[in-house]
């Protein structure tokens, strides 16, 4: 047989080359892989947004961990241990020590007056803090998430009236009506002349919160859907007979998990501020349960004295919700690459 001349071998050996390195069009790389790991290949990227999870983790970690680190640390956050050794204060109720009272025996210090250990006092406060905050960002997400796409999908009347709705609920200024309010829904419960339950204040907070926090979210998807519900693929499920529930649940929620997670994400710090600012105003959690604003409101009567006391929760809560804002920011550039600051 007569062998091939070099012009006839050329061709096969080019094509013999191309079935072994696909074509540049061949989808591979970052075309081959789904929007969350798109996600997640860009927020490890970020290294803001990665030291700034692991500080958030921290936190919460420390919430989670709280009795069992105060358990092996030796004190608890309602123990007065001036009553029971009096020399740990001086003549006018302040720590003998330096520094507030800061050693070997108590990291952190003790308080003024009452002698309590301010470290496990303050791993109990971001327990309460955080708790709060996400069980309130939990029901407000909830509640924006099912109004808003209620509103968004039936449209007409009902779209109107959460529209306005949602209006006069953003226009109200949201510190005055927190305070105005938490005696309603405690009254609510119990009667005016007993003692409120730590449950129902943590209980009265979420509430509050969630109730004038869930409009900016709800607005935020309503828009969101009115946008979806006219796209070909919600109008081929509809042409083929799926019911709305099946519309909602597989065809618009799908592609609204971002500004979920974002909106989330900046909710949670801002609900942090907003408990320990109404512990501090004395209309949320009150002393001697250990919260973030019961800190600082104790420790803003003694600064002048010791800036120690208000040193600590001041300075942990800046950091949380810091970096918190950042993981919120890195979260929204890593699933929206186009609003990428």
């Amino acid at each position: 047989m007569t062998p091939p001349t070099p012009s006839a071998a050329a061709p096969l050996e080019a094509t013999d080359e191309s079935v072994k390195s696909p074509s540049p069009s061949t989808p591979q790389g970052n075309e081959s892989r789904s929007p969350g790991r798109l996600a997640w290949n860009r927020f490890k990227r970020d290294r803001t947004g990665v030291i700034s999870a692991y500080v958030v983790i921290f936190f919460f970690v420390i919430a989670i961990a709280a009795p069992l680190i105060a358990k092996l640390y030796g004190k608890n956050p309602y123990t007065t241990y001036a009553s029971q050794r009096p020399e740990l204060l001086n003549a006018f109720a302040y720590p003998a020590g330096p520094n507030g009272g800061m050693s070997s025996e108590f990291w952190f210090g003790i308080e003024p007056q009452l002698g309590r250990d301010v470290f496990t006092f303050l791993l109990y406060a971001i327990r309460t803090s955080l708790g709060i905050a996400v069980a309130a960002t939990l029901l407000t997400t909830l509640l924006g998430v099912v109004i808003g796409v209620t509103a968004g999908y039936l449209g007409g009347k009902t779209d109107y009236l959460v529209g306005r709705i949602i209006d006069i609920l953003l226009s109200f200024p949201s510190t005055l009506f927190f305070i105005a309010f938490m005696p309603v829904v405690y009254g609510l419960f119990i009667a005016p002349d007993e003692d409120i339950p730590t449950w129902l204040r943590a209980t009265g907070l979420i509430i509050v919160l969630s109730a004038f926090g869930w409009a900016s979210i709800a607005r935020l998807l309503r828009g969101q859907v009115l946008g979806l519900r006219e796209r070909e693929f919600v109008e081929a499920a509809k042409v083929t007979g799926a019911s709305p529930r099946r519309i909602v649940f597989k065809e618009l929620l799908p592609n609204l998990w971002t500004p979920i997670i974002i909106q989330s994400t900046l909710m949670l710090p801002a609900f942090v501020t907003a408990e320990a600012g109404l512990a501090f105003l004395g209309v949320g959690m009150i002393d001697p349960t250990p919260d973030w604003g019961v800190m600082i409101q104790r420790g803003a009567q003694f600064y002048t004295e010791d800036l120690t006391f208000m040193l600590f929760p001041g300075l942990s809560m800046v950091i949380f919700v810091l970096a918190f804002n950042l993981l919120g920011d890195s979260v929204r550039d890593a699933l929206d690459p186009k609003s990428k600051r």
